[in-house]
């Protein structure tokens, strides 16, 4: 950013009346616009454009804290900053041109707002929603899938580059096949540099360039209501880039001026907290409920998952976040996903609480990381995670559950490292996605895991390894998967809050659960937890006798009045279904 400890010379207002394309004037019709910047601690800001010959026009400061400047501008795109007096700590009272930190788009390189106007007006785009009224499952019926743009499409068994909206759009009709009905973008908000996961936002109105304009991210989230998928944004609210905006304006207004906690630091963490009297608001709180309030209206997406919710550690403010987000998408399902980590129930229950779900990381800690590495069985640990109401939540709808996730490694190195390959390590997967697809709670799975994506853990470009599907282990794996799915979404006994533990032995590493509504549809797990065959295992108290279905092999399975007699290989769970 240009700097320099000279105060410029502010014009009074607009001279010009033209567009700047090329940077040869062209007369073109000029509608007066309003610009607008949120900085009550600045006295002095303007405006520099291609639309003021990029020369300074003075703002004016009103007693709302926001600078103002009405001026002509011609339709079409225009480059644009803002220039103020800053009063950073670390650059007190330099001139810096700054971008306008709700631009909605933002050009790479120079960083300048692009400011659209079409008709008179500043619009984001011209795109026209088509699948507004497409029906969306509720959040008890969610399985979500979570991907990162850059890395989801590409890969081997394709030769283009892919990684942008458009290309997760070509890929809709695989994750409609596998049944998925919900899709997590990892942050899409604009990011410095070439290739990154988003968790260092810089311009939070504005998305990510490298994947496409905001029309391309528009007609994925559209198309994906088209197949009934809703759109979860990954909101990163606990911290920013350091070359942000609002740092470069006045830091300490917006942000703590030191960390909370420094060992979960990763840039400037917003100050929830801090109150302004004058204006009886909280800065930063009145910023973000802005950017949550834009992305829903604007956007069309149908929940956020907020990013390290523990670091915000601001209950009143994550209520606010959830409650504005509820405003903002009127009567459309909509729900607010916290990482809270450790969990915390207190986040999710009561009259109302702050956040309607939670990422439920434990279950990960005892199904990917206990049983499936040959743990000792701890059963009481395993039944508290696949119901979670023995943990304090009290819906079905408040946890989140996950076998890998982009936090995590994914299941197949993870297991790689204990020494276990091919069958072994697809039996597990088999498993971990079984338990994980009839568990209460809402399931998540991270890409590529359905059909068991084996490259390790990486901050760095990682494409999908398409052509897996290619081995017949990996397509097993993957139709399993797409089995159990079409189970989870279309019984209502996995969407219900009910649960009982019916048949437990420690000795043989077997436990037994049922799943069931009030209207007597009942869906019943046998797993064993262990690596060792079970033959001729007896479970005399099965919910009722009579014709079940076997719905893993596909066939009828009679169970007599004194119980079910089955043969279990290791690490292998039945799924027996009661309509």
């Amino acid at each position: 950013m240009a700097a320099t400890a000279a105060s410029p010379v502010l014009q009074t207002g607009p001279k010009i009346s033209v567009a700047m394309g090329d940077g040869v004037p062209t007369p073109k019709p000029a509608a007066t616009i309003e610009l607008t910047l949120f900085a009550p601690t600045i006295e002095h800001a303007a405006v520099i454009g291609d639309f003021t010959a990029w020369k300074d026009v003075a703002m004016t400061l009103g007693s709302d804290g926001y600078h103002r400047l009405s001026l002509p501008v011609a339709d079409g795109d225009h480059r644009y900053k803002f220039r103020i007096q800053s009063k950073s700590w670390f650059q007190p009272g330099q001139w810096v041109n700054i971008t306008d930190p709700r631009a909605t788009r933002v050009e790479p390189r120079t960083n300048n707002g692009i400011l659209r106007v079409k008709g008179g007006r500043i619009i984001v785009d011209e795109y026209q929603w088509r699948h507004d009224a497409a029906p969306l499952p509720p959040d008890n019926k969610l399985v979500i899938y979570e991907l990162h743009v850059a890395d989801f499409s590409g890969g081997a068994a394709e030769p283009l580059a892919r990684g942008k909206f458009k290309d997760v759009i070509e890929k809709l009709p695989y994750l409609k096949d596998l049944g998925v009905n919900a899709l997590e973008l990892m942050p899409i908000k604009e990011y410095p540099g070439d290739y990154s996961w988003g968790y260092n936002p810089q311009h939070l109105f504005a998305p990510e360039h490298l994947y496409g304009p905001s029309e391309d991210l528009k007609r994925l989230i559209d198309s994906a209501h088209e197949q009934g998928m809703r759109v979860i944004f990954d909101g990163i609210y606990n911290h920013a880039h350091q070359d942000c905006p609002l740092a470069q304006i006045d830091h300490d207004y917006w942000f703590h001026h030191d960390p909370k906690d420094p060992r979960f630091s990763w840039g400037p963490q917003y100050n929830y907290e801090l109150w302004d009297e004058k204006l009886q608001v909280h800065p930063a709180r009145k910023f973000i409920t802005e950017n949550i309030a834009y992305w829903i209206r604007e956007f069309h997406i149908d929940g956020i998952r907020y990013d390290a919710a523990k670091q915000i550690d601001n209950f009143d403010a994550l209520r606010l976040f959830r409650e504005t987000a509820r405003k903002a998408a009127g009567a459309k399902p909509f729900i607010n996903i916290a990482e809270y980590l450790p969990e915390d129930p207190a986040l999710v229950t009561g009259e109302n609480p702050p956040m309607d779900a939670v990422w439920h990381d434990q279950f990960f800690w005892r199904i990917a990381d206990g049983i499936l590495a040959n743990k000792p069985v701890d059963f009481p640990a395993i039944k508290q995670v696949i119901d979670p109401s023995q943990r304090g939540f009290t819906d079905c709808r408040q946890a989140v559950n996950y076998v890998s996730n982009h936090d995590h490694r994914r299941l197949m190195p993870r297991l790689a490292e204990y020494g276990m390959f091919d069958g072994a390590a697809f039996g597990r997967a088999n498993l971990a996605s079984t338990l994980l697809l009839t568990a209460v709670g809402i399931p998540m799975i991270w890409m590529g895991g359905e059909f068991g994506e084996c490259k390790p853990k990486s901050n760095g470009p990682s494409k999908i390894d398409w052509k897996l599907l290619d081995n017949e282990p990996n397509r097993n794996l993957h139709n399993h998967y797409r089995r159990m799915i079409q189970l989870r979404t279309q019984n209502e006994a996995l969407q219900q809050n009910f649960i009982q533990f019916f048949f437990e032995d420690p000795a043989r590493n077997v436990l037994a659960f049922v799943r069931w509504t009030e209207h007597g549809k009942r869906v019943v797990v046998i797993a064993n937890l262990r690596d060792l065959p079970q033959n001729d295992l007896h479970i005399p108290n099965m919910p009722c006798a009579g014709r079940w279905h076997d719905w893993i092999a596909d066939r009828a399975v009679d169970v007599p009045d004194d119980g079910l007699r089955i043969d279990l290989s290791g690490l292998e769970a039945k799924v027996l279904v009661w309509d």
